[in-house]
């Protein structure tokens, strides 16, 4: 297991600590890959009951970490493939869990980072977080199932300001947008989602699981969807306008 994935155990409940501050939590290849691992052990180990995801240092995660898109060639073509898109999988994996998913946010979630969340049955945030999903303007589409998700949750109206316009929002709106369940201090956010999550792993566990997935419905829709936008994330990361947004970012992060 990535020392930048700190697993550990508290009952019934996983805890998955993304551990990467100096580089506010980005998930590169590594990460994603332990993370799996990580889910698909849970799926099989009937002693976890429920899941927590969490940052360290501050923050959630920066969402990917773009320098594992760098080195690809201008007009490449390429297949969105496990190995090449461990962040599929691991989406994949998050959307097809039949297992309570808890996250607690603080600082900033990015990307990846936001789309998570709406994977997950609980999320519990401090009010100074930061939500951005800022696809549009790195020049590539949506991921996670966040093109069917986010209007399903918030409305067009507000998946539009905060997908095509790629605008942020705190604690406070994602709250009153229904991503969020309750604000608490920063130094209380894990707290509160590990009482959650100890609470879900104490209830019938059959029972909690068949609930949960009437709830959440098949999860073929949200995993074809899914699939259709790494397909055209793939096409578009070597596009000439992603290229350009990711110079300017490298460029604007050394200086």
């Amino acid at each position: 297991m990535s020392e930048k994935i700190i697993v550990s155990r508290d009952h019934g409940v996983l805890r998955l600590l993304m551990n990467r501050p100096e580089k506010k939590n980005a998930l590169d290849r590594e990460m994603y890959r332990a993370l799996i691992v990580a889910l698909e052990a849970a799926a099989r180990d009937e002693t976890v009951r429920a899941v927590v995801f969490a940052g360290a240092g501050g923050n959630f995660t920066a969402g990917n970490d773009l320098a594992d898109f760098r080195d690809f060639a201008p007009g490449r073509d390429i297949a969105p493939s496990a190995e090449i898109f461990p962040a599929l999988t691991f989406v994949r994996a998050a959307a097809a869990f039949e297992k309570p998913l808890v996250a607690a946010v603080t600082g900033d979630a990015v990307g990846v980072g936001t789309t998570l969340l709406f994977h997950c049955d609980l999320v519990y945030a401090s009010s100074g977080a930061r939500f951005t999903m800022p696809f549009i303007d790195l020049a590539l589409p949506p991921e996670g199932g966040a093109s069917l998700l986010v209007p399903q949750r918030f409305g067009m109206a507000k998946a539009s300001q905060y997908l095509l316009l790629g605008e942020s929002f705190d604690g406070a709106e994602a709250l009153r947008l229904g991503l969020v369940n309750a604000l608490a201090p920063s130094e209380g956010v894990l707290d509160l989602a590990m009482d959650a999550a100890r609470r879900l792993a104490a209830k019938p566990s059959q029972a909690l699981f068949a609930a949960r997935r009437l709830m959440r419905g098949e999860p073929n829709d949200i995993l074809s969807r899914i699939d259709t936008e790494a397909a055209l994330f793939a096409k578009a990361l070597t596009s000439p306008e992603a290229r350009e947004r990711f110079a300017a970012f490298f460029e604007s992060r050394a200086r």
